[in-house]
């Protein structure tokens, strides 16, 4: 078979996959509707939609962006699984439809919406937890048939004079007509939090009591979050007012963040503090010596305030500088993660390393041993001391790449030394060789050619 035919026949292959891609997407799809890779439009007015398309796949429904529905008379409510494989869609339109109802976990799968058009439905009011945990950027809502009631304040207090360019209006209770912006029904009150004292810094051990006043209309409702508090903790609520009380407090829950909240049907407002807890310093880990681009004698380490760190060798202190320097590369889980930074050591860097860690309120010291190379004058070479392996005793590491690339440069110049001199050699004594070698030979300090016939 030709390459020619053999290369017809794959591409005869790859269009089969690609029309039973789409014979697939086309499948699942609605009559009423059109289906891509990345959108579905549901327009067909006559053969029309009660619900949102369900794809052959969770991967196709995972691929979708784009969602259009419109001028569907039988589709009316948007409910908490409709769009949970839709996890990537970030443009959501449902217009001139009878859409009457959006759950309030409608799109608790779709972190990703930021367009959502829902004008011209029969929606009478939407609660705004819906929206609570999304980023949308464009909420439209114009043409519906809006209550003026306090659930849908919400609405004028986030969109702001967005509501006039929107033309949103809102029908009160006598049929009437009014601009959403001069909403303001009795007894709707943003609700308020306040969280006493607002700073917290106590040592270990220690006791606190934070108390959480609230205010709004109607009643909000008070929450606390303090995930991850390890520390006892117990609450005391009455009427507006809670105390959360944090018995013993434990290093753990330093710069732990107190929430109170507080939460009613108009929106929610909330109150924090970070707990500043003082504790001695805890080295956690002190491990052995390995090599990356540097040397490095790792730790992890707390306290607060942050530890001052100092390091022995052999009992004496380790004056840093620029070959020796403490590095902290990280702070994560309450902990401070760093390293003893050496550059190039050698034997007389060898023993064990103390790592001493102080504040005002305790210290703490750990120590390792560390070897980085032979005593060139106790079983090694002065010039090629032999690498410790950290993980093993006394087994040797090659040299570094440095002192490899140090060997293949001398090699490669001893070899172009000894090819200088056999040069040499065949030019002296070529033109008495009895192969009768063409050359040229110094008689008197006069050049002769020699040929060889």
């Amino acid at each position: 078979m030709s390459a020619f035919r053999r290369g017809s026949w794959v591409s005869l292959l790859e269009l089969c996959w690609v029309l039973m891609g789409l014979w697939r997407l086309g499948a699942a799809c609605p009559a009423s509707c059109s289906c891509s890779g990345t959108r579905i439009a549901c327009v067909d007015q006559e053969r029309g939609i009660m619900a949102f398309p369900v794809l052959q796949s969770e991967l196709e429904m995972d691929n979708i962006t784009d969602i259009y529905i419109a001028n569907q008379s039988s589709f009316s409510s948007i409910n908490d699984k409709d769009l949970h494989y839709y996890r990537n869609l970030t443009n959501l339109t449902v217009t001139n439809s009878r859409l009457t109802y959006v759950s309030r976990l409608a799109f608790q799968n779709n972190l990703k919406l930021q367009y959502l058009n829902l004008k011209d439905n029969n929606l009478s009011s939407l609660y705004w937890r819906i929206f609570r945990h999304l980023n949308i950027s464009n909420l439209i809502l114009s043409g519906n048939p809006l209550h003026c009631s306090c659930e849908n304040m919400w609405m004028k207090l986030w969109l702001g004079e967005e509501a006039d360019a929107q033309e949103l209006k809102c029908i009160e209770e006598g049929g009437g007509r009014k601009p959403l912006t001069r909403l303001n029904p009795p007894h709707c009150v943003v609700p308020m939090a306040t969280l006493s004292p607002s700073k917290v810094t106590v040592q270990e051990g220690a006791d606190v009591v934070l108390t959480c006043n609230t205010s709004g209309a109607p009643s909000p409702e008070l929450i606390w979050n303090m995930i991850p508090l390890v520390s006892y903790n117990e609450i005391e609520a009455s009427g507006q007012v809670s105390e959360l009380h944090l018995y013993n407090l434990s290093s753990l829950d330093n710069n732990c963040k107190i929430t109170c909240s507080a939460e009613n049907i108009v929106g929610e407002n909330e109150s924090s503090v970070f707990l500043d807890i003082l504790f001695p310093p805890n080295i956690s880990k002190l491990s052995d010596a390995y090599s990356d681009h540097h040397w490095c004698i790792p730790f992890s380490m707390s306290g607060n305030p942050k530890p001052d760190l100092r390091w022995l060798l052999n009992g004496e202190p380790v004056n840093e500088g620029p070959y020796i320097m403490t590095m902290i590369h990280d702070f994560s889980e309450r902990e401070f993660h760093g390293c003893l930074q050496l550059d190039s050591p050698t034997h007389i860097n060898n023993g064990p390393y103390t790592l001493l860690a102080s504040n005002k309120y305790g210290q703490d010291r750990k120590t390792v041993e560390a070897h980085f190379m032979l005593d060139p004058f106790d079983g090694g070479t002065v010039t090629e001391p032999l690498y410790y392996d950290p993980t093993t005793e006394d087994t040797p590491l090659e040299p570094p790449e440095d002192r490899v690339a140090v060997y293949v440069v001398v090699g490669i110049a001893a070899v172009a030394f000894m090819g200088f001199l056999l040069m040499l050699v065949i030019l002296k004594f070529g033109g008495n060789s009895k192969f009768g070698i063409k050359g040229f030979v110094l008689f008197h300090n006069v050049p002769l050619e020699v040929v060889g016939r």
